[in-house]
């Protein structure tokens, strides 16, 4: 009768460290996949590109072709330039549908179509995620401003604790646009980058047709920055960029949650 021989020590230890390698990828891989839009990215909104004298121009050949002065910028590719078709409407490639308190689609009128009325929530159907939109008064006044996670700040509310745990569980209590899973959450840093607008000259970087009383300020992400816990990373929407700040300062929240 024939044995096989035993694994050395290094053999086990490789195989226990493949083992923990492909069980780490997994569980990172469930994390992304949880975290992530579950549609594709959206465009920046840049439609526009700058000559030799840094002035805005359109995006020619000449100018901004491979041969050209300033090559390859952002305006000439991707939705942004290539007219696709749309659910809703937007700027540039943004595709966006307004939604009532109870979740209805809003009609959009104009055009460039913008909401006939002013929506509660947005469903962007490029990421295919739904978020909620500020007003001027009530539970989503636009003014509130949190502290991250269940930290305590010096934030002001109209709750009686201004922290970004205590607003999600009330909107997610308020059923806000038909929503009934209590799965408002933050947004990851790159699903709230996609909506900032680069391609427009005013401050707030995004559709404001859309996405009214917008802050020119900080916007809170789930993110945590790995450097230093302490901080978690925000989007400022005076620029639409992203930044990290200390969890228990006070900025701006805007919820999301997946779209089905």
């Amino acid at each position: 009768m024939h044995t096989l021989p035993a694994l050395s020590v290094f053999s086990r230890l490789s195989v226990l460290r493949s083992a923990l390698t492909l069980t780490a990828a997994l569980l990172l891989g469930t994390i992304a996949v949880q975290a992530a839009p579950t549609g594709l990215l959206n465009d920046t909104g840049q439609t526009w590109c700058t000559d030799a004298n840094d002035a805005w121009v359109a995006c020619d050949s000449g100018t901004t072709g491979d041969a050209g002065t300033r090559p390859r910028q952002d305006g000439r590719f991707g939705r942004d330039v290539a007219n696709p078709s749309k659910v809703g409407g937007g700027a540039a490639g943004f595709d966006f549908t307004p939604l009532d308190a109870s979740g209805n689609a809003i009609a959009l009128t104009g055009s460039p179509a913008v909401p006939s009325a002013t929506p509660r929530c947005v469903k962007d159907n490029v990421t295919n995620l739904i978020w909620e939109v500020k007003t001027t008064s009530g539970l989503q006044d636009s003014l509130y401003r949190y502290a991250w996670g269940s930290n305590l700040g010096d934030a002001l509310c109209g709750l009686s604790t201004c922290s970004t745990d205590a607003f999600i569980a009330a909107l997610n209590a308020a059923d806000l646009c038909g929503e009934t899973a209590n799965d408002w959450r933050l947004p990851t840093r790159r699903e709230l980058l996609s909506l900032t607008h680069r391609g427009i000259v005013a401050q707030p970087k995004i559709d404001a047709n859309f996405f009214p009383e917008t802050r020119s300020y900080l916007y809170w992400t789930n993110d945590i920055y790995p450097p230093n816990p302490s901080n978690a990373w925000i989007v400022n929407f005076l620029f639409g960029a992203s930044y990290f700040d200390n969890k228990t300062s006070s900025n701006y929240v805007r919820l999301v949650r997946s779209g089905q």
